[in-house]
């Protein structure tokens, strides 16, 4: 079995989550040119926006890069095609089954990793052509499944033989080693690039991710059956007022509809739903990519040193007892 890094060409294995209306192809190129892997996230816009979106991320770097294709946009047949044809190098999906897709993008030579939220859908991928899937935690920001990223992680590596990759509750150097640990050959970090300096979004959206506490992100929507997590304020508490007093799920919709463009792109953190996950309480600083990246894989290397030499010195008293 290929590594991750083998498989999609990186130096290191770390990939940039695919957030609607934050990962555009300036944190997305600046995360490829740090040696990961950078995303740009489709979402529900236009196959123009995104094909505009790839050749501005080209400009930038020469190093391999993906698209994140919601299934359910109303523009997902158009959005695959553009993505074929502009040669991207790999597609995360959400939201759906991409077997519909998949011989396009095989044939364009492009690695399809869907983002799955249970070993049953992990399954599936592998059976679909995947060539790894990224098992995603419900300590992640945005829509969120039930289970944790410890409980899923190690489950997922055992149902299928493509690699997996960990996401949800993933923040420094401790997280990657904790997913190594699981069975993971890589993860999947959101939350932690949303205060790069290569991030767009407005600075209130950043200062609210980077002055939470590790109680703010809380969820949402779970009366829909589409749970959602953000950090709390207004919003939350007027969605979680409605859902108690027994509002429907299309009342609840309406009252959602346009919260996260509301935060990522106008600004409002009050209105606006600020998706991050829980590891929001653990982000202080603002860092350019290539400072996040390189402190991650420095933060990894020592703690997989410290833990090597403890085990070491554990056995060595264990043999001397």
């Amino acid at each position: 079995m290929k590594t991750i890094c083998d498989l999609l060409g990186i130096s290191y294995p770390i990939i940039q989550g695919g957030m609607a209306w934050v990962a555009t192809h300036s944190i997305a190129a600046a995360v490829s040119e740090a040696g990961g892997l950078g995303i740009i996230a489709a979402g529900h816009a236009p196959s123009d926006w995104l094909r505009a979106e790839i050749r501005a991320c080209k400009a930038l770097t020469n190093k391999p890069f993906g698209v994140n294709i919601m299934l359910l946009s109303p523009y997902v047949d158009e959005v695959a095609q553009v993505v074929a044809e502009e040669g991207v190098s790999m597609v995360t999906t959400g939201a759906g089954n991409p077997g519909k897709y998949m011989e396009l993008w095989k044939s364009a030579g492009i690695k399809v990793i869907p983002v799955v939220p249970s070993v049953a859908l992990a399954k599936r991928m592998e059976k679909c052509g995947a060539d790894a899937v990224i098992a995603e935690g419900g300590e992640s920001g945005g829509h969120i499944g039930e289970l944790s990223t410890m409980a899923l992680v190690p489950q997922v590596v055992d149902a299928v033989d493509i690699p997996v990759i960990a996401a949800g509750g993933i923040g420094d150097g401790r997280g990657i080693a904790a997913a190594f640990m699981l069975g993971a050959q890589g993860v999947q970090m959101g939350t932690r690039f949303l205060v790069a300096k290569e991030c767009d979004i407005p600075d209130s959206y950043k200062q609210r991710v980077l002055k939470a506490s590790d109680i703010d992100a809380v969820v949402t929507g779970r009366s829909t059956g589409h749970p959602v997590r953000s950090l709390r304020n207004q919003l939350t508490r007027e969605f979680a007022q409605l859902e108690k007093s027994g509002a429907t799920p299309e009342e609840l919709d309406k009252f959602g509809t346009g919260a996260l463009r509301r935060a990522a792109v106008e600004g409002d953190v009050m209105r606006g739903s600020v998706l991050a996950g829980q590891i929001s309480g653990m982000i202080t600083k603002e860092q350019t990519a290539k400072e996040m990246v390189e402190e991650l894989i420095l933060e990894l290397n020592q703690v997989l040193a410290d833990k090597i030499e403890g085990l070491e010195t554990m056995v060595s008293q264990i043999k001397n007892e």
